[in-house]
């Protein structure tokens, strides 16, 4: 087992509120890492090369990311995996189930709009699961808050200490560059969607300073940094490595400036692969035997070939192609003959890969979202919540010959986890539950593009979709009965009550004290 493999890994999600900036990052980190010769401007429809990672024909229509795209480089000495995820909420659950597959974090915040709800809302399952978290304050070329101000606002609203690692001089128009703390020198912006900048190594008490941002500014920054220094702990990469702290980047992802400061600064500093719970013990990445988990499935990624792809995360050993695995789900061996890694739209197939790395499974309908792959010992990886979903609609078949289409792509769809089925046990019609509206969208448009099948959506009133069990088989018996029309069951046959109103709920709980109630499908 090669430790230093796996040492040199760095496995991490970019994740932000909408249009805070975040597929630039990612595309720029690209550029360094030298994948991709030239940066698109993402949402100009002048240059038809989209964005790199939004590669679904919607996303690219509507200029957002719906999906999480995995896509992996090489730097200096390391292999950086780095997930894209989705900003917009309607997708929050595919970004929370990405969270389970990375080592850390970098949340990307817009200078001008400063920490959204969204964003909180992230801070808070990367805080349950303690992981390290760096901030990038984007957008230092326009017009935005006092870097100090935003400072206050992430500390109190993401609920974490901050250390700034650069600081800003000047912004909007009299944005002149970052003085990099961590490396101590200075770089001087030149707006330019495609070169970098230059660096310069300055004394901060020289006259040097001055003659490169003027004496204003050059006073300023001196004032700004002493403040810092007396404000803010040292930095302390224990620190961060225990996420008690976040360091903090500021720069323009769109001029390409501040980027690299802040991938130096990341492979450096970010966690190698982490140990992972399972339900049965700990797993460490050290270890020799292969284990993973499959927390993302994406159907049709090749538009030719009608296939999924699971997406695998590798928690321990080494995987190597053709090898028989364990499918602990099914208990039976599989082997892949093509695995893959993801450049985006573009994927390779693979020999090897280690702990920490995601993977690409060629998958004809034998995973689930959750699955564990083993060498052969049962384990099982939790920590992939389906959330209790707060819209529904009854989906029907518009074109009658079509059935069979349908069925399929509904099928595949619910197991990329996009949203969720029930069947209704009254009237056996099929409901689909998501947390947000787009999603409906999303999913009538899929089944029409890449399955041929065409559905219409009828409106349903519902409050909310619990999951119930109990102990006691009369009382669950006699809460069925009473609400026959109201029950349904999900794709695993697990019993979901659909409660039509909050009151309804709450005397439900009320009524049948020994029925547990879950509002996430993980118990």
């Amino acid at each position: 087992m090669d430790i230093n493999e796996i040492d040199r890994r760095r496995t991490f999600a970019i994740v932000s509120h909408p249009d805070a900036g975040k597929t630039t990052l990612t595309e720029k980190l690209l550029l360094f890492g030298g994948q991709i010769q030239v940066a698109g401007a993402v949402k100009s429809h002048k240059i038809k090369k989209t964005a790199t990672s939004d590669w679904m024909e919607i996303e690219k229509q509507r200029g957002i990311s719906v999906s999480t795209s995995v896509m992996e480089f090489d730097y200096k000495d390391y292999k950086v995996n780095i997930l894209d995820t989705p900003g917009h909420q309607d997708f929050a659950e595919d970004t929370f189930r990405t969270l389970t597959a990375v080592d850390s974090v970098i949340i990307v915040i817009d200078g001008a709009k400063g920490v959204e709800a969204q964003t909180r809302k992230l801070m808070e399952v990367c805080r349950m699961r303690n992981t390290p978290v760096i901030i990038f304050i984007n957008k230092m070329d326009r017009e935005g808050r006092d870097p100090f101000d935003l400072l206050d606002e992430l500390e109190k609203e993401l609920l974490i200490s901050v250390r700034p690692l650069s600081w800003p001089i000047g912004q909007g128009l009299r944005f002149k560059g970052v003085y990099n703390i961590y490396e101590n020198r200075l770089n001087l912006f030149k707006p330019s969607k495609q070169v970098v900048t230059e660096k310069v190594e300055v004394d901060l008490n020289s006259d040097e300073l001055n003659s490169h941002i003027g004496h204003d500014e050059a006073k300023r920054l001196r004032n700004d940094l002493e403040l810092v220094d007396g404000v803010y702990p040292e930095f302390v990469i224990d620190d961060y490595l225990r996420a008690d702290i976040a360091p903090v980047f500021f720069g323009s992802a769109l001029n390409n400036f501040g980027v690299q400061e802040l991938l130096d600064c990341f492979v450096e500093i970010a966690p190698k692969p982490r140990p992972v719970q399972a339900l049965e013990r700990m797993v460490n990445p050290e270890e020799p035997k292969f284990t993973g988990f499959i927390f993302k499935i994406m159907a049709n990624i090749d538009p030719n070939h009608r296939s999924c792809v699971a997406f695998c995360k590798i928690c321990s050993g080494k995987f190597t192609r053709n090898t028989p695995y364990l499918h602990i789900r099914h208990n039976k061996t599989v082997r892949f003959s093509s695995p893959t890694q993801f450049m985006a739209r573009r994927k390779t197939t693979i020999d090897e890969a280690y702990a920490g790395d995601i993977i690409g499974l060629p998958d004809n309908g034998i995973f689930k979202i959750g699955d564990t792959l083993t060498e052969g010992e049962q384990l099982h990886f939790r920590g992939l919540p389906s959330f209790s979903p707060e819209m529904f609609k009854y989906i029907e078949n518009e074109d009658p010959m079509k059935q069979k289409q349908l069925a399929k792509g509904i099928d595949q769809l619910m197991d990329e986890g996009v949203a969720q089925l029930f069947v209704n046990q009254f009237n056996n019609r099929k409901i689909i539950g998501t947390v947000g509206q787009l999603q409906f969208e999303v999913i009538q448009y899929r089944l029409l593009n890449e399955y041929n099948a065409s559905c219409r959506w009828e409106p349903l009133s519902l409050y909310k979709a619990c999951w119930i069990e109990s102990d006691d088989l009369e009382e669950l018996d006699a809460f069925k009965k009473r609400k026959y029309q109201y029950m349904a069951k999900d794709r695993d046959g697990r019993d979901v009550f659909l409660a039509d109103s909050n009151y309804v709920l709450q005397m439900a709980q009320q009524d049948f004290k020994r029925i547990k109630f879950h509002f996430t499908s993980e118990f």
